[in-house]
């Protein structure tokens, strides 16, 4: 008789001894395999919960918010101004189209084009826009845009 239940409780010893391992082999698989999970990028290049990347978005609509806008599509990406003249120089105007045309943060993302036109005469004619003009609004949309997503680290 004692012999039978010394190896009665050493079975049951190893029965739970294999339970605990199945256990926290069970709650361990569980843990890895979730793939959906977001990644731990606090500030991540890539925030879409507009279609396009919002640090772009929002860095474009605070560059342009001097100037009357016509037309904002935040799932395409676009923005177009009408034209504005500045106070200072009122025989000129501009008119701007950004485009984002990627979800990340990147500099080949940002697509800006615009339109100059002159006043000679009480008419308004087309003049060409230095190249320097849309390279420096360029950089500003991505200066702010950088900004916007290093406040977001912090």
């Amino acid at each position: 008789m004692n012999g039978s239940t010394l190896t009665g409780t050493t079975s049951l010893t190893r029965l739970g001894r294999a339970g605990l391992v199945a256990l926290a082999a069970l709650s361990l698989a569980a843990c890895g395999g979730n793939k959906d999970r977001p990644k731990a990028d606090l500030a991540a290049s890539r925030i879409t919960t507009i279609g396009v990347n919002s640090y772009l978005w929002r860095a474009s609509l605070e560059a342009l918010s001097f100037m009357p806008l016509l037309q904002t599509d935040s799932n395409g990406g676009v923005i177009v101004t009408d034209w504005y003249a500045n106070p200072n120089n009122p025989n000129e105007r501009m008119k701007v189209t950004v485009t984002i045309l990627d979800q990340d943060l990147r500099a080949d993302a940002l697509r800006v084009a615009a339109s100059r036109q002159v006043n000679q005469g009480g008419q308004w004619t087309d003049a060409p826009v230095q190249a320097a003009t849309i390279q420096k609004l360029e950089d500003v949309i991505l200066t702010k845009a950088r900004d916007l997503r290093r406040s977001g680290i912090g």
